[in-house]
């Protein structure tokens, strides 16, 4: 453990639960927090300063501005960021009725797109780990598209209509996925919220029905490539961690602390599921001291040794957050000892 690393080799080992010399690190902010952090640096590019140990990628691009504060993205949903800068609010409904009747998916990504959003970013940043992701991936695609009201009210009286819309959307995924897979990455992460502050918004038994064997297709194609997998999925959601292990998740992000008691999860799945966030972005970091925030982190830094754990907020981080308190966990984590010695 005292060869040093570098960060790719540090985050597969802790991705993998292996010990690490120290815990790596992947921080996320909101457009406003992180226009707080620009202007104390005096930057426009955090990533530098950072240090961060993942590299996402993806091949869907950014929102493009329709104006009005709209933006539209990739599948043409379109979200009015007048108050919520970063996602905004979904404002159009692409699928009004309950059938796929003249909806038509995006385009594929050529090979122009990949080559350039993950072959040559992965040139560039040899030595962060390469997480390929898609975003909005499956219950939120398409809650997107439907609604989120039509689409739970769907679960019971459209079943059909609900399995052909989601089995539509996760064979065009997996042929991103299988795509994605002729470049060397390491991971695949999926982002698709499923909780709530208490429980699922569907609920087990409709989430058992109609996402977990579409997750079940989806893993699979990534384990059989010998790639790890993991998801972001917000909310109360570690009752069904025995059932994503079981189909081949690796790794759980964003990893609430107020919704669930992290270090305990840590210790009950300490080899099987490593773990991605913790950092409290509901209580700690806009509203704890700087004492109680650098305490939180460094406390998480230590359990992540032995392995099984990127440290990183619970969610970016927004903008109410002091900058002193977004000063204080990033030094944190650039302090380590085992960092330190590494350099």
């Amino acid at each position: 453990m005292n060869a040093k690393m570098d960060k790719r080799t540090v985050a597969l080992k802790a991705m993998r639960c292996e010990p690490v010399p120290y815990t790596p690190w992947s921080l996320g902010f909101t457009y406003e927090a992180a226009a707080k952090l620009k202007a104390h640096y005096g930057v426009n590019d955090l990533e530098p300063l950072l240090e961060n140990h993942v590299l996402g990628l993806s091949v869907f691009g950014g929102f493009e501005n329709i104006g009005n504060e709209c933006y539209e993205d990739f599948f043409g949903v379109v979200w009015d960021r007048s108050e919520d800068k970063d996602i905004g609010v979904v404002k159009n409904l692409l699928i009004p009725e309950p059938t796929l009747a003249g909806f038509k998916l995006p385009p594929f990504p050529d090979k122009a797109a990949f080559e350039a959003n993950v072959g040559k970013r992965i040139e560039q940043h040899p030595d962060l780990l390469r997480m390929f992701a898609i975003g909005f991936s499956l219950f939120e695609r398409a809650w997107t598209m439907r609604g989120m009201e039509n689409l739970l009210m769907d679960m019971c009286v459209n079943p059909e209509f609900v399995e052909e819309l989601l089995t539509t959307i996760t064979d065009f995924n997996i042929e991103i996925v299988k795509r994605a897979l002729e470049y060397d990455i390491d991971v695949v992460h999926f982002g698709d919220d499923w909780g709530q502050q208490h429980g699922l918004i569907m609920g087990p038994v409709l989430w058992k029905k109609f996402i977990y064997p579409q997750l079940k297709r989806i893993y699979g194609v990534v384990r059989d490539a010998g790639k790890m997998v993991s998801i972001h999925s917000c909310g109360d959601v570690d009752e069904l961690f025995d059932d994503l292990v079981a189909i081949g998740l690796n790794n759980f992000n964003p990893f609430q602390p107020e919704v669930m008691d992290t270090f305990a999860l840590m210790d009950q799945y300490k080899g099987r599921l490593s773990f991605w966030g913790g950092l409290s972005t509901q209580r700690t970091l806009p509203y704890g001291t700087v004492e109680q925030v650098v305490a939180e982190s460094e406390r998480l830094l230590e359990k992540g040794l032995g392995g099984g754990y990127i440290f990183a907020p619970a969610h970016a981080v927004e903008g109410d957050v002091p900058l002193e308190n977004m000063l204080a966990f990033i030094n944190a984590v650039q302090l380590q000892k085992g960092y330190l010695a590494q350099q």
